[in-house]
């Protein structure tokens, strides 16, 4: 039987695998009704099909991805619907017209071109379809389909997974655009394969995604959370204690990762690399060898893990300790180790000159004590749930690893802010068993695992001690309170609807 990451993405006639049953399903019913009508009433036709994907909580294992290293999602209900409509090759007007049910998004109209540059200085919602649509023709090309002339795409998108919240709605668009055309044009693919294209054509956007949410939104597997790992990309089923329910909470401080990029989220990834080639050359390689072959921390975890044996210990963290200083190094003082200047140790590469223009030091010990901390935690967890501990004793231990691994995203890696601070320390006076940051952090949302039988009186107190003074000051609507602050057991993966 092949392995559930080698399969194509399932193709369904109706709602209920994907969606379940009851409620849930007639709310999805009413959604794809109401993006049919819009799409006759926008472009004069139906849709020919659909693609979903979900957005993602990750559990543990923060930007520690991009690194190599395994993290432990699970998918969400929300999603991003995708409804398209191909062309007939022989229509004169070659477009891709990208519309939104949601009117605060205005259409988007881009030319049926596969190799158009995106313009990353004048940053527009459609630019993540565009993603998807360079990444489908680059792939196909790759795998010798014929890909013909390009013809224009009529396009409507319907998106429930909050923006800027640190639960992946990039990912559920550029994921479910990618699958939608793809649809269009009558190919499939394994779902291990579609996870790579979606995660390499996000850098169209100007992000260098480490894989995790592209892997999560296409392989999730409806009642598991999934441990992702890299290189090649494999999706192992992760069953969660009972008793357990995680609840996800907005900080209503939106992260705006594209746009931050090169001082948030980029210059972490840079960060990484620089202290990993500092490690590599501290541990005895020649200062070219570094440059050329490392690129992340796992690549010269061995070596850390070696000089840790010699002191009886097998923890990385112990060479950080040793030959990474805690201080921030300048630009000059990583020069002088490397032997050679900092744009052409990244190779010239234009999202990480915008980071070394921004950057004035780079913090590179606790870079790497956190990367190599939170992915020994991500194996903790799995070991955990997998332990003969009690239900109890699971769903402790899972909270301790939590509250750690805030801690290191906050202290060492300093991707939270003040307001998801007061939210992880609110979920903790309230019982949860353990609260952190997810996502990229810098805003977005928390995660906590409460007990199932106080979640409507946890969700209430969150409600009262953290959302209404929001509400008072109409930050928020108090008829969307659900859209930030709900409980979530693992969804479903990505989906092709033909109805």
């Amino acid at each position: 039987m092949a392995k559930h990451e080698e399969l194509p993405v399932p193709i369904y006639s109706s709602l209920e695998p994907v969606y379940g049953e009851g409620s849930q399903v007639e709310e999805a019913q009413l959604r794809f009704d109401k993006l049919k009508s819009k799409f006759l009433e926008v472009f004069g036709h139906p849709p020919e099909v659909f693609a979903r994907s979900p957005g993602r909580v990750n559990l543990i294992g923060e930007h520690i991805d991009y690194e190599g290293y395994s993290v432990l999602p699970m998918a969400i209900r929300q999603d991003t619907i995708v409804a398209i409509r191909k062309h007939d090759k022989g229509d004169a007007e070659k477009l891709l017209r990208i519309a939104n049910v949601n009117d605060k998004y205005t259409t988007c109209n881009y030319p049926a071109d596969p190799n158009q540059e995106i313009d990353l200085k004048n940053h527009k919602w459609g630019h993540y379809f565009i993603c998807g649509y360079k990444g489908y023709y680059e792939f196909a090309k790759s795998k010798g389909v014929d890909v013909g002339e390009p013809v224009g795409l009529d396009v409507l998108i319907d998106g429930t997974v909050p923006t800027g919240s640190g639960l992946s709605s990039s990912a559920a668009f550029v994921c479910s655009a990618t699958i939608a055309i793809m649809a269009a044009f009558g190919v499939n693919f394994p779902k291990k394969e579609i996870a790579q294209v979606t995660c390499d054509c996000e850098r169209h956007i100007g992000t260098q995604s480490g894989g995790m949410d592209q892997a999560i939104s296409v392989m999730a597997k409806n009642g598991f959370a999934e441990l992702i790992d890299f290189n090649p990309i494999r999706a192992t089923d992760v069953q969660l204690p009972v008793g357990g329910t995680f609840v996800i909470a907005h900080s209503l401080a939106e992260s705006q990762k594209a746009v931050t990029a090169a001082t948030n989220y980029n210059n972490r990834v840079v960060e990484c690399r620089l202290a990993a080639i500092v490690l590599g050359i501290k541990l005895g390689m020649k200062p070219q060898e570094a440059i050329s072959s490392v690129k992340t921390l796992s690549d010269v975890e061995g070596l850390c893990v070696q000089f840790a044996s010699g002191r009886g210990s097998n923890d990385p963290v112990l060479a950080v300790k040793e030959y990474l200083k805690e201080e921030p190094y300048t630009a000059e003082e990583i020069e002088k180790i490397s032997e050679k200047n900092l744009p052409s140790i990244l190779g010239d590469n234009p999202t990480s000159l915008d980071v070394l223009k921004a950057a004035k030091h780079f913090k590179l010990h606790q870079r790497a004590a956190h990367v190599y901390s939170e992915a020994k935690r991500v194996y903790a967890f799995k070991d955990t749930v997998a332990s003969s501990l009690s239900e109890e004793e699971k769903l402790k231990k899972l909270g301790d690893l939590m509250n750690e691994s805030h801690y290191s995203c906050s202290v060492l890696y300093e991707c939270s802010c003040p307001e998801l601070e007061e939210l992880v320390k609110l979920c903790r006076n309230n019982v949860a068993l353990g609260a952190r940051l997810t996502g990229a952090g810098w805003g977005g949302c928390a995660v906590a695992l409460v007990k199932e039988s106080i979640v409507p009186q946890f969700i209430l107190n969150l409600k009262e001690q953290f959302y209404q003074s929001r509400i008072d000051k109409g930050v928020i609507n108090k008829n969307d309170l659900g859209l930030y602050v709900f409980a979530s057991k693992p969804s479903s993966g990505a989906a092709i609807l033909k109805f």
